[in-house]
């Protein structure tokens, strides 16, 4: 269990105002140094070791496609932050794949599609699933990667976070009418076939969070989450648990009115949605111990577009990109970098809140003995 800092927190909640109630393949370009040696855009470790960011952006050009995969447009602003590096970088087009998907389909397209152009170039992953992949990741570091703290990412930049937020509760309040202020809450009788997670807690890190939660709250910890698994047996055998995975369309329909999920997650399913959220869906962080976890950005070692990658994460790390994280309600890696420098938008770290100094976050350890006893326990216990 680890405490780490300038991290999303219940602050974010001041955003809601609220109760607090993710055919063959293209060659490679290379672009020549300014000693005149040729770097493979595949190998490049840096934007330097190309030539620069623009010897970057001139190689990315070439290619002139960037696939991501499982970054849902309301998740974390992606949807703004795909449109912009577009209207930045107009000669490159961005192929979306599978916005709903899960960490584990991220790898599982990398696989599949392996030597075609359609594979993944990038990741965005959750630390389970990256720790049990790391061979399929290039080492890469960004042009401000100091400015991410030393345990936010991989000496060797095979991985770096990105973001974080908390995990929280979604409720439609037209239909729950009192907020829950504890796990074992939801195994009432108001919550009846109500309850939902993001998906299977085996293959995807925010249904795993959840989990991970529970434990938490059932005197469970980040080395012990059998509690938490006992706790969605128990949440079943009430037929509380909902087996559909929600979405914001589900969460608007009413389909699915509670959802355990990143707290950036619940706030942009709601009034923050505009036209296409729920008004009345609230968020609340529970009393005790939070939970939350950095997601990890990684480019695939097989991109079938590795220029395209490389500037996609150059740009993730902008200033401007960070500040879009953060106007999500979700925290980013270089936030402490950008206070200090000034570089934060001012106005939106006032409506957010300060992120909080501590919060529970599994080690990488941690996250693959959680990710063991899941794929163990997690079917008979809700079967």
């Amino acid at each position: 269990m680890i405490s780490k800092r300038y991290v999303a927190g219940a602050a974010i909640l001041v955003a809601a105002a609220v109760s607090l109630t993710a055919c063959a393949g293209t060659a490679a370009p290379s672009s020549s140094t300014s000693s005149g040696a040729t770097v493979d855009a595949k190998t490049a470790t840096s934007a330097a070791a190309l030539g620069g960011l623009p010897a970057l952006v001139k190689a990315a050009n070439a290619e002139g496609q960037l696939n991501v995969i499982t970054l849902p447009p309301s998740w974390a602003n992606y949807g703004k932050i795909i449109a912009g590096f577009e209207k930045k970088y107009p000669k490159i087009t961005i192929n979306s794949a599978n916005p709903d998907g899960s960490s584990a389909d991220e790898i599982s397209a990398a696989k599949a599609q392996k030597g075609q152009s359609t594979a993944p170039d990038v990741f965005d992953l959750g630390t389970a699933v990256l720790q049990q992949n790391l061979d399929m990741v290039a080492p890469y570091k960004v042009a401000n990667w100091a400015d991410i703290p030393a345990d936010f990412k991989a000496t060797d930049g095979k991985w770096f976070y990105d973001y974080t937020g908390l995990m929280s509760v979604g409720y439609d309040s037209k239909v729950i009418k009192t907020a829950p202020k504890s796990i074992s809450d939801l195994l009432g009788s108001d919550f009846k076939g109500k309850v939902a997670i993001k998906g299977d807690p085996t293959q995807a890190n925010e249904a795993a969070s959840a989990v991970y939660l529970a434990a938490l709250q059932n005197k469970g910890g980040a080395s012990n989450i059998q509690p938490g698994v006992d706790f969605f047996a128990k949440l079943k055998k009430a037929g509380n648990f909902l087996a559909v995975t929600p979405t914001q369309a589900t969460v608007v329909s009413g389909e699915t009115p509670v959802v355990i999920q990143w707290s950036f997650n619940n706030l942009a399913w709601g009034a923050a949605g505009g036209a296409a959220g729920n008004p009345n869906f609230k968020t609340v962080v529970l009393p005790g111990t939070a939970l939350g976890s950095y997601y990890n950005q990684a480019i695939s070692i097989d991109a079938p577009h590795p220029a395209a990658a490389r500037l996609w994460e150059e740009y993730l790390y902008t200033p401007a990109v960070q500040n879009l994280f953060l106007a999500s309600g979700s925290y980013p890696a270089t936030l402490a970098a950008m206070e200090s420098a000034k570089t934060v938008d001012a106005k939106v770290l006032e409506t957010v809140g300060a992120a909080p100094k501590d919060f529970v976050q599994l080690t990488a350890d941690q996250a693959t003995t959680a990710g063991t006893l899941l794929a163990a326990k997690w079917a008979a216990a809700i079967g």
